[in-house]
């Protein structure tokens, strides 16, 4: 197993504890028992401050500190989002995702082998055309 890539609502739901398909949590614990990388994309961190910002999410702390918690998790690494993911999120074939944070979170899966752990249908639709590897959370 290369890794996984939790998405945002991945990170969410881990976070706070909220149920998630027993599959994935599998799927996660696999991860840590053989030591493969459980990354999460600094995307999530954007998303997850728009969705404060517009009060679609309530956190008892800042966006900022919520993450930094979640990335200090032991297991967790925090995925590289470097030029190339970005340029390539741009030129993805087949038919990805039309959100841009979705968009770099298939590019960041392809460009280093990383299963999406993710309820995005968007996600799980591209993963059916073979382009992404996803688990269903």
């Amino acid at each position: 197993m290369a890794g996984l890539l939790l998405d945002t609502c991945a990170v969410i739901w881990l976070a706070n504890k909220d149920p998630m398909r027993p599959s994935a949590l599998a799927e996660i614990a696999a991860a840590r028992s053989e030591g493969a990388i459980i990354a999460i994309s600094p995307m999530a961190a954007w998303e997850i401050a728009i969705k404060v910002a517009k009060r679609r999410l309530f956190l008892a702390m800042s966006p900022d500190a919520y993450f930094q918690r979640v990335i200090d998790a032991p297991g967790i690494a925090l995925a590289l989002l470097t030029p190339q993911v970005l340029i390539a999120s741009c030129f993805l074939p087949g038919s990805p995702p039309a959100d841009p944070a979705d968009r770099v979170m298939a590019a960041t899966a392809r460009e280093y082998g990383y299963a999406v752990v993710t309820h995005d249908r968007a996600l799980l639709d591209y993963a059916g055309e073979g382009y992404i590897n996803a688990v269903e959370c």
